[in-house]
């Protein structure tokens, strides 16, 4: 399993019908099996995400935020690891949200 504790992540590229801010950063934090994360940035005032890790890395996570219009968005997310040459993380995810127009998307975060 892939030890996240106290990695920072930063998003790479973003679907357009996502909220997340190329500026932000992920501050990860994992006890075990269970990863968290509190976030703003952007068009989000505050974001938390909570998610398993498997034994292969990967993240199965939910996502609840409040943007700048004060709505409350939530989503679900499948996040796959891949090491690279420095050992540094990059993440592909796959994402839909939950709430509003329930579309879905992909992102990539990679380790700072």
């Amino acid at each position: 399993m892939i030890d996240y504790n106290n990695k920072i992540f930063i998003p790479l590229s973003n679907s357009e019908n996502g909220e997340v801010d190329l500026s932000m950063q992920f501050h990860y934090k994992q006890n075990g099996n269970i990863l968290t994360c509190s976030y703003s940035g952007g068009r989000i005032r505050l974001g938390q995400l909570i998610a398993l890790v498997d034994e292969n890395g990967c993240l199965d996570m939910r996502y609840h935020q409040i943007n700048t219009f004060g709505e409350i968005m939530t989503g679900i997310c499948k996040s796959t690891p891949e090491i690279l040459e420095s050992g540094k993380i990059r993440l592909f995810e796959k994402w839909k949200w939950t709430a509003g127009d329930f579309s879905e998307g992909e992102s990539v975060l990679v380790e700072q």
